[in-house]
């Protein structure tokens, strides 16, 4: 961003151009890591995921319009560096297995804690900002991925791991 941020809702537009670049990138990135796991519950969590993130920028979209502002995304360099290592642990493990699997959990769980950090706060502000229905938007996309994030360490403890861990 070229211009410092004076108010809370110009940081507020500003994270939000971010996010919605962040889901941009994981429309397109999310269906390629989902024909790579293995395990048929993690395949389908990634592709549920696709489908939410699809609904997260049409979200972001209907706030851009509550705000006025231009449905215009700043490129998410944290989103991009989460994939980009997510892409090189993924090299370094063998395909179609619970290794890889186990790998892509990890990288799912490091963006889906971005994306909670960035919903929470964006959410946080728009109440501050007198934007209820920006705040409840938000708040659906922060619990969707707080539910995917529960979900992502279930399917990990309770079996990716141990078998990643038994695998030759």
């Amino acid at each position: 961003m070229t211009d410092k941020s004076h108010t809370l809702e110009q940081l507020f537009l500003g994270e939000l151009k971010d996010i919605y670049d962040a889901e941009k990138q994981l429309v397109k990135a999310l269906p390629k890591l989902a024909k790579v796991a293995s395990n048929p519950e993690l395949r389908n969590g990634i592709e549920e995921h696709f489908g939410q993130s699809k609904e997260h920028v049409a979200r972001i979209e209907q706030i851009f319009d509550l705000f006025g502002a231009r449905r215009q995304g700043r490129k998410c360099v944290g989103i991009q560096g989460i994939l980009t290592e997510g892409n090189e642990i993924l090299g370094d493990v063998a395909g179609g297995t619970p290794v890889q699997d186990a790998a892509l959990i990890l990288s799912a769980q490091k963006v889906g804690h971005y994306q909670i950090a960035t919903y929470g706060t964006l959410c946080s502000w728009a109440s501050l900002l007198g934007q209820d229905r920006a705040a409840e938007l938000l708040h659906q996309s922060l619990n969707e991925e707080r539910t995917v994030n529960h979900k992502l360490s279930e399917l990990a403890t309770n079996s990716v791991n141990a078998q990643a861990a038994h695998a030759v």
